[in-house]
């Protein structure tokens, strides 16, 4: 097999192809957004309690974290091409379950099916890329993809609410029926076809992964609550154990589940540790900041809001910019100067004035957000190229599984944080958020040192 993909998809078929991609992505994050808005009503509309009712979140996160590298193997062995669209039919399927549900147990059951369709849509996303784009274009690509995910991240919760004020919360499952059928038909005529790789599908790595990264999920949800931590240790534990054997099984086989091989690649796993703690240094921005804004400054919920929107905002304008000059210049420069300018916006968010002003707080959140917009996409280039066309599956959903823990781990952090300090927990939290910034900052710039 060669190392090349074909170089990229004739115009107009590379526009319809990436419209195709695009339409699943927005719809695998706007759902992954939206049900958060809607928690309050499903849990008075099944009369259950709001702990029950965070389920309807937890099973769509679990199932998405427990089959990306799965699903990603499975791009590698049958095409990337069938798994993005049974991944987008199992989706559209499971959102009309979603919205026929009349129990918590239906909704959850549809919620794991719809986060296994949206993880066969996330897994290959990257590597559908690498045959859509020609390659001195390919870091375009990632950019539009970080705008599309970051505009859709912003506006999940307007788009939520909006619906929400004339329409039962059904709906917001319902949407996606339409924009799924067509996303399917789009992309029957017109995604690229990858070459197959001739080994067969390791069912117990597949096992061992979703003990291994739905426990550790699980278990750092429950740190933050003192009453389940005796709990979340065992679980950690259990976590830990799967992990030490999947990682031994992996060691062992030509083409792993959990791509060691490409970790043994320096490029690639200083690529994935800087999107590891970049995504947690925002994850936990993202978290910690509503609280400082309305329990400390005491802003209303829709001045909250306002002030989270410039981040997402700021990377979907700077996200398509970084992504052609990576194509243009190396990732450590202009990834390394990314996170040099999130790590300026950290420490202006940490010695934010006492009495800050809408604006005073607004363009320090866009300051941050130009970085992480500058990092991400030819962070993501990176990850990609580094890899053998052959394993554009496991490189795929590694770059996937790196931002998912990313961002559970800060979200943990910050949990954990808020539990255990009486005062002050915010600028702890944005002070190692900074701290996350310097070491992803120099896991990028050693990449020049290393080749791929």
């Amino acid at each position: 097999m060669s190392d090349q993909p074909p170089d990229g998809l004739p115009q107009p078929r590379q526009f319809w192809a990436v419209f195709a991609t695009g339409l699943g992505l927005i719809m695998a994050v706007l759902t992954g957004t939206i049900a958060n808005i809607a928690l309050p009503t499903i849990a008075r509309d099944f009369a259950i309690s709001p702990s029950s009712a965070i389920w309807v979140v937890n099973a769509y996160q679990l199932s998405v974290t427990m089959t990306l590298l799965p699903l990603a193997a499975l791009g590698e062995i049958f095409g990337f091409r069938r798994i993005y669209l049974i991944g987008l039919a199992i989706f559209t399927v499971a959102s009309l379950a979603c919205a026929l549900a009349d129990n918590l147990p239906l909704l959850i059951a549809a919620r794991i099916a719809q986060g296994i369709g949206a993880s066969g849509v996330m897994s290959v996303n990257s590597a559908l890329l690498r045959y859509i784009y020609p390659r001195r274009t390919l870091g375009r690509g990632f950019g539009y993809n970080a705008m599309i995910g970051s505009t859709t991240g912003a506006l999940g919760p307007s788009v939520a609410s909006a619906v929400l004020s004339v329409a039962p919360w059904e709906w917001l499952f319902a949407l996606n029926i339409p924009f799924g059928i067509a996303g399917l038909l789009l992309g029957l005529k017109m995604l690229p076809d990858s070459p197959r790789a001739g080994h067969a599908f390791d069912m117990w790595s597949a096992v061992l992964n979703a003990v291994a990264f739905g426990g550790f999920i699980i278990a750092i949800d429950g740190a933050g609550v003192a009453e389940e931590r005796r709990l979340a240790l065992g679980i950690f534990a259990v976590a830990a154990t799967a992990f030490v054997l999947l990682l031994r099984r992996q060691l062992s086989r030509p083409n792993p589940l959990l791509p060691v091989d490409l970790m043994a690649r320096p490029v690639f796993a200083l690529s994935v540790t800087a999107s590891t703690f970049s995504f947690a240094a925002q994850g936990m921005v993202w978290v910690c900041l509503p609280f400082y804004f309305e329990d400390v400054l005491g802003l209303t919920r829709g001045e909250t809001g306002m002030l989270m929107t410039p981040w997402p905002l700021t990377v979907a304008f700077v996200a398509p910019i970084a992504g052609r000059l990576s194509d243009r210049f190396s990732a450590a420069l202009v990834g390394t100067t990314g996170q040099a300018v999130m790590f300026i916006g950290m420490l202006l968010l940490l010695f934010l004035p006492e009495h800050a002003g809408l604006w005073e707080i607004g363009w320090r959140m866009s300051f941050a957000g130009v970085g992480f917009g500058l990092f991400n996409s030819p962070n993501n280039r990176a990850i990609i190229t580094s890899a053998p066309a052959a394993r554009s599956g496991g490189a795929s959903g590694m770059q996937a599984t790196a931002r998912l823990m990313g961002q559970t781990i800060g979200t943990a952090i910050v949990g954990v944080l808020f539990a255990v300090l009486t005062s002050g927990a915010t600028k702890v939290t944005l002070g190692l958020a900074a701290a996350f910034c310097v070491i992803a900052g120099i896991a990028s710039v050693a990449r020049p040192r290393a080749k791929a």
